[in-house]
């Protein structure tokens, strides 16, 4: 809608009405980002070992040497294995003590060897297991036992969450379009609250995994509603301002509370009631916040959003015109209703299908890369709070990065230039990962913030690739994709039984091949958004990121249909 720009000019680009909007719009998002690490901290898998009764009639001794010593780069307890407990407890009352064979030479034990462990036979723990309390209390892990022979449902947990999302994104692009953004931006704020704090009181894990399912439906969901309500609302300057800055910057800061809540409640049952409360503290917002004038104009319900603008209009002090939607636009806005445009649309003409299908792989493969870097934190030794935080916070300088380069620099220029950085030093990890734990974290943080910076720009490049027709859907099908990329991502850990850095390896990879997929996307830098499919830029086979575009030409009777419309500058975290 070209003309929409130009009927609420009016209103300005930078108000009261504006300001609050932005404001209102962002706490909104603080719930969704509060709740994104929650895969992390409640699944939380903690070193532990085979569970030795103190009623087993056995020494302290025994039982410390009941549990086999691993040696995997630095000696650590077996965790799924005890040497045989009634074998031990005999070796006991026959007065024997227990010593360490040559692999395991430590004098701990202060006593003669009379008995080689090593010679023992094995058993799995079938007394249940003890786990560290060093930094949790307890998780979803320790408390249903997730692990040894039942650690395939940890990655599956974190899957099903994921899977929750994709279908969040889905449902949520359909029924927003046809019922609003606002209703569907509450009630995906209110699945938080409610299955936030019905997961607390999950007897089973089976049980568990159904309400996390939920959970993740209504987190991604709420994010997306929130993006696309703020740029339908604000237009100019401060949408660019809302979509690359405050918005992605109040997310990074709601994910910043949840590893220093994890750290100050260490029991999961009570760290999932606490996540509710953001979710119950932005119902009041409902009466604050407008629906889209925008898509009710797209609805043709053209009353209802004249009624908006002009109370937007009284709260900036400035007068609204007589007639805010001329004929022209009413007309414009009915055939538009008529048109029902679907998520097969995307793949109709071969133009729009090559760009949708890049651009799902491209969404794939940087979601697998972000999450992958997430998942893999856990392999880094310190305080696993810290490590998060950190890893969280270099999003802020990595939106300020994106938000910089959308103002002056080609959309794929940035985008390879961002997204190689990330890969490169995620490939550098394998290098520095057992002796240099500093330069570790600091090579963890810089593909962390090259790969986010690089989401940032895929976010808004996509956003005016699509034509506005469809762009919703295609935003939500390319929000899916990137859902299927963070499905994947938990297996990324499984990785490492074939070698230590193969899941390092390959989110380096996946990044890099992003970089070779957007050369052979068009640029879309200060071109003007297409609103019909057929306005799509012509795909190139092949172009480089820094090759300019040549300028249309123009010819005097396209002079009108090629009115540039307002650039829509979009980034977001999905």
């Amino acid at each position: 809608m070209q003309d929409y720009e130009e009927s609420v000019s009016f209103l300005g680009t930078w108000g009261p009405f504006q300001r609050r909007v932005v404001f209102l719009l962002c706490l909104t998002s603080v719930p969704c980002g509060y709740n994104i690490l929650s895969v992390i901290f409640l699944l939380a898998s903690p070193p532990h070992h085979c569970h030795i009764s103190t009623h087993s009639n056995l020494s302290q001794d025994w039982i410390q040497a009941s549990i086999p010593v691993q040696v995997s780069g630095r000696l650590e307890k077996s965790s799924c294995s005890r040497y045989e407990l009634d074998l031990v407890q005999n070796l006991s009352a026959l007065g024997n003590t227990p010593g360490l064979d040559h692999i395991q030479n430590l004098t701990a034990l202060g006593s003669s060897p009379d008995v080689l462990l090593s010679s023992l036979k094995q058993e799995g723990c079938k007394d249940g297991w003890t786990y560290s309390t060093e930094h949790y209390q307890s998780t979803v892990v320790t408390e249903f036992n997730l692990v040894c022979s039942d650690q395939w449902k940890q990655p599956l947990t974190s899957l099903v969450y994921f899977l929750g999302g994709l279908c969040g994104c889905f449902v949520s692009g359909l029924i927003s379009d046809r019922f609003g953004r606002k209703p569907v931006l509450f009630g995906a704020i209110i699945m938080l609250s409610i299955f936030s704090s019905a997961v607390a009181f999950a007897p089973s894990w089976p049980i568990f995994t159904v309400l996390f399912f939920m959970l993740g439906m209504g987190q991604i969901a709420s994010y997306i509603v929130v993006f696309v309500l703020g740029s339908e609302i604000l237009i100019g300057s401060p949408r660019v301002l809302f979509s690359n800055l405050c918005l992605p910057s109040f997310y990074v800061l709601s994910m910043m509370l949840l590893p220093g809540t994890a750290y100050l409640v260490r029991s999961w049952r009570h760290l999932s009631l606490i996540m509710a409360v953001p979710g119950l503290a932005c119902l009041p917002l409902w009466w604050l916040l407008p629906e889209s004038p925008r898509w009710l104009v797209s609805r043709g319900r053209l009353q209802e959003a004249e009624l908006l603008l002009r109370l937007a209009a009284l709260e900036n002090r400035v007068e609204a015109p007589h007639v805010i939607f001329l004929s022209a636009n009413t007309e414009k806005a009915a055939s538009q209703k008529s048109e029902s445009l679907s998520f097969l649309d995307l793949l109709r003409t071969t133009n729009i299908r090559y760009i949708t299908l890049t651009l799902w792989l491209i969404w794939f493969s940087m979601s697998v890369s972000y999450f992958g870097l997430s998942f893999n934190m856990s392999s880094l030794y310190g305080n696993p709070f810290l490590n998060y935080f950190l890893v969280t916070a270099v999003e802020l300088p990595a939106y300020v990065a994106s938000w910089l380069a959308a103002r002056s620099l080609p959309r794929r220029l940035s985008f390879t230039s961002f997204t190689l950085l990330g890969a490169l030093a995620m490939l550098l990890i394998q290098i520095t990962q057992q002796n240099h734990p500093a330069l570790t974290l600091s090579l963890v943080l810089m593909g962390k913030f090259g790969v986010l910076a690089g989401t940032g720009v895929l976010y808004m490049y996509t956003g005016e690739l699509s034509p506005t027709v469809i762009r919703n859907t295609a935003m939500s099908s390319c929000a899916m994709f990137s859902r299927v990329g963070s499905s994947v991502s938990p297996y990324l850990l499984q990785l490492a039984v074939f070698y230590q850095f193969l899941p390092w390896i390959v989110v380096g990879c996946l990044s890099l091949l992003s970089v070779l997929l957007s050369v052979f996307l068009p640029e879309t830098f200060r071109e003007p958004l297409p609103d019909t499919i057929q306005q799509l830029t012509l795909t190139q086979r092949f172009r480089w990121p820094w090759a300019s575009t040549p300028p249309p030409k123009d010819d005097g009777k396209s002079a009108k249909d090629q009115t540039t419309a307002p650039e829509i500058i979009c980034t977001t975290r999905l």
